[in-house]
């Protein structure tokens, strides 16, 4: 296994890597939608969040060589589900068809207040 750093995205606020490459699969810890400069949430308003977390997943695929659209799985935790068409809507900038699988699940609570975190599988 190999540890993948991303030198754009948010540095880890735990004791975990960006990424773990195990073969030809990446497995992308979870991502909140903090600014890499500031470590702080980008704003309150949950379209920017959702913007910032696949913002930050990419740079993670990026420095690694890789793109989103080798994504094959997301797992997506909102604190609210009611936000599921504004995060349908927010992905569709970042993916096309076809799109990766995803999960979607409501939690009480994610790390630093956020809204939503997202992790996923990538195939090289």
């Amino acid at each position: 296994m190999v540890t993948v750093s991303s030198t754009h995205a948010p540095k880890a606020i735990g004791p975990y890597s960006h990424a773990i490459k195990a073969g030809e699969t990446v497995y992308l810890s979870g991502q909140i939608p903090l600014d890499p400069n500031s470590m702080m949430l980008v704003s309150s308003d949950f379209k920017a969040q959702a913007n910032q977390v696949f913002t930050n997943i990419q740079w993670v695929a990026e420095d690694m060589g890789s793109k989103l659209n080798q994504i094959a799985k997301l797992t997506i935790y909102l604190t609210d589900i009611a936000n599921m068409p504004v995060l349908n809507e927010v992905m569709m900038q970042y993916f096309n068809a076809p799109y990766p699988a995803r999960t979607t699940i409501q939690v009480s609570a994610l790390p630093k207040l956020a809204q939503i975190e997202i992790d996923a599988i990538l195939i090289l």
